[in-house]
């Protein structure tokens, strides 16, 4: 989704939000470090299969998905990363690993981190490794309606 699709979306719905511009990083410790953003605010969009079906997992970047906690969060038999090539033309406009974690635009289930959905603001890409934006964590769960699971590492 284009930066201006998410603005606009975001403007339609009276929320607050500061767009931070930083010169392209791609990992998460790079993004964090360049964009002057604590890691656990930080927050990345993994792409899973559950049980075949594709949906978003959003958690802080400095942590890592422990699989059978997903098994028994998302209430799937099999949890597997999808690749690539099976999910980059779900989000047209979006460099791949540069998703927004809005699902919801996308037709398609979100599950945000309990230690991601504790903290008062939410910092994440918006479909570039240039951009991210940041709101306040209420309005992004009022907006998307995530499944709250703890499937940290």
């Amino acid at each position: 989704m284009p930066l201006q699709k998410l603005r606009n979306y975001l403007d339609e719905n009276n929320i607050k939000y500061l767009l931070i511009v930083h010169s392209p990083a791609y990992t998460a410790q790079e993004i964090a470090a360049s964009a002057h953003i604590p890691g656990k605010q930080l927050a990345k969009t993994v792409i899973l299969k559950l049980d075949g079906e594709m949906a978003m997992c959003v958690m802080p970047a400095h942590l890592k998905i422990d699989f059978e906690k997903c098994k028994e969060q998302m209430d799937a038999k099999t949890v597997e990363l999808a690749g690539e090539e099976e999910f980059k033309y779900a989000f047209p406009g979006s460099e791949i690993g540069a998703m927004p974690p809005f699902g919801n635009l996308y037709d398609m289930p979100v599950y945000v981190c309990k230690d991601l959905a504790q903290n008062d603001e939410i910092v994440f890409n918006a479909g570039s490794h240039r951009e991210l934006i940041k709101l306040n964590y209420q309005d992004f769960e009022r907006l998307v309606k995530p499944k709250v699971v703890e499937i940290q590492a």
